[in-house]
């Protein structure tokens, strides 16, 4: 043969691996068509016995009988309809037409709760996103918001100035989802979205509108914060905000079991407004290296200008490197190797580093910066795959064993671990506290099948986490699968029977559902029952 031919050869060879690359790049690195549905996981529930109502009209609905999913994919869901109200009165009319036709009623913002917390089979649906009102008070140094408002549009309303005090470490959930779960993230001096409320507006079961604090109704007010909509429909609630700190970010690397001390060094520094840890989820080195990150405020600083809020670049690319962990060790290394040495140093900067008192490794952003991040690149067109989240709080002192039983729990079943991290969070004093003292957060993001097998799968390594957590003395968080097992969900809240004992006292006639309470509402034992609290300033619906 020729060296022409040869050549040509080689040439085409290239073309065709070349092809072949992108066509197999192509579909990781694709946009969402739109919102997944991968059928349903959730237990089987009885129907609600509605009926059809005399006197009552029937609300606009969004959607009409249908189904709808959560974030998971895997919880599709037939229900009555879908209403999405636009202020009270519309509330209150959906809320009337579901007690007349014997109809339960779930609170919906974004549904990334993972065990249709957001709804109930045969259902209505209160898509609360178009009640997204955000009034920024300079004086008090408050938001108020509207239940659907999402932190991303309150970040945008606040921003420069302010910056929201406690939330997600992403910002596409909406402020009541957040509350319902009291939900929290990077601060951890902050605690929880609790620490932040001032006040919430709160439409009860029969329609009267009641604000609940710390003050007026306050134990209605710790049921509702953490209470999966199970109590009333928030309405809007009052938050602080604190202002819009510029901070230096900085990493280190360090291992595991390092961070206990490593912890007790940034929370005796108050300077430190931010942190979080990442974990290694390189096979070779499975949670055993961690990446610590903070962010710390210094006074010079501060007179700085504050940036625009931008979006997170590079989407294609960072959703690529997502999708390309899931597929094998190797990619999986290749991200935590570029972790730890790359994407620090294509940090987006709110003050260059050129520019930030002369240091050639300093990179200052604002405080609203980092948790400016709608995640788009963790959402694809994948088939037949979906990404599962997990949440386990630990004792502070018991977290090195805890890390090394789930090491131990992940090799063993083959699980597959895309993203795996820490924060601190305080004691919470709501009535089903997942931190009833101080603790770590442990999160991890795992991909599975969606076929019967990966779900037979996840609920075996899900049932084992649970063991593992309660062992060392720790609490599982509850918006995800419904893969526990009520004995589970009692040792691990021993408190839930008096919780759902307080849910009866106060909508006796169960007009607020989800599908979390249907299915373990039941199977948990009764509590003696107990006169109906007082409330204050009840009002009706505008």
């Amino acid at each position: 043969m020729s060296r022409g031919r040869y050549l040509l050869v080689g040439v085409s060879a290239i073309a065709l691996a070349g092809g072949a690359g992108a066509l197999y790049v192509a579909p990781l690195m694709a946009d969402p068509a739109g919102i997944k549905d991968c059928g349903t996981v959730l237990p089987p529930l009885p129907a609600p016995s509605g009926h059809a109502p005399t006197s009552v009209a029937e609300p606009q609905w969004a959607q009409r009988g249908g189904t709808v999913n959560d974030a998971s994919c895997l919880s599709r869901t037939a229900v009555k309809g879908v209403v999405r109200p636009t202020n009270e009165a519309q509330v209150a009319q959906a809320l009337a037409y579901a007690r007349a036709s014997g109809l339960p009623v779930s609170a919906a913002g974004v549904k990334h709760s993972m065990g249709g917390q957001a709804f109930r089979a045969g259902g209505v649906v209160l898509d609360m996103r178009g009640m997204d009102a955000i009034t920024l008070d300079r004086v008090a140094r408050t938001v108020t918001v509207g239940a659907g408002a999402t932190w991303h549009a309150i970040q945008q309303a606040i921003h420069p100035d302010f910056a929201v005090k406690a939330m997600q470490s992403t910002d596409i959930f909406s402020v009541g989802g957040s509350i319902s779960v009291n939900a929290h993230g990077m601060d951890h001096q902050a605690g929880a979205v609790m620490g932040s409320l001032r006040s919430i507006r709160l439409m009860l079961a029969d329609g009267r509108v009641v604000t609940v604090s710390r003050t007026e109704n306050p134990d209605l007010f710790r049921h509702v914060v953490g209470g999966y909509g199970l109590f009333g429909v928030i309405l809007s609630a009052t938050l602080d905000v604190v202002p819009n700190a510029i901070y230096r970010s900085e990493r280190a690397l360090i291992d595991y079991r390092a961070f206990p001390a490593t912890f007790e060094r940034i929370a005796a520094d108050p300077s430190v407004g931010l942190a979080y840890v990442h974990l290694s989820t390189a096979p070779g080195s499975l949670l055993t290296e961690a990446l610590v990150y903070q962010y710390r405020m210094r006074p010079e600083d501060q007179a700085l200008t504050r940036a625009p809020l931008g979006e997170v670049p590079s989407t294609k690319v960072r959703r690529l490197t997502v999708n390309l962990a899931k597929k094998n060790d190797l990619f999986k290394t290749m991200k935590w190797w570029s972790e730890k040495h790359l994407e620090h140093r294509l940090e987006a900067c709110t003050i260059t580093r050129a520019t930030a008192q002369g240091s050639g490794e300093a990179c200052l952003v604002a405080r609203n910066d980092p948790m400016h991040d709608s995640v788009a690149y963790l959402f694809n067109k994948l088939p037949g795959e979906t990404d599962i989240l997990h949440e386990y709080f630990v004792p502070r002192d018991r977290i090195i064993p805890f890390i090394d039983g789930m090491r131990a729990l992940l090799r063993d079943q083959k699980a597959n671990l895309v993203n795996a991290s820490i924060r601190a969070v305080g004691r919470e004093d709501n009535a089903l506290s997942y931190a009833p003292a101080p603790a770590f957060s442990v999160v991890l993001y795992l991909n599975q099948p969606t076929d019967d097998a990966g779900t037979a799968a996840m609920r075996r390594l899900t049932g084992a986490l649970i063991d593992l957590t309660l062992a060392e003395g720790g609490r599982f968080f509850l918006p995800y699968q419904l893969h526990y097992s009520p004995e589970q969900l009692v040792r691990s809240y021993p408190e839930v029977g008096a919780f759902f004992a307080a849910k009866r006292q106060w909508d006796p006639d169960g007009l607020f559902s989800n599908s979390w309470y249907a299915r373990y509402a039941p199977l948990v034992a009764k509590q003696p029952a107990a006169t109906r609290p007082s409330i204050t300033s009840g009002a009706p619906a505008a």
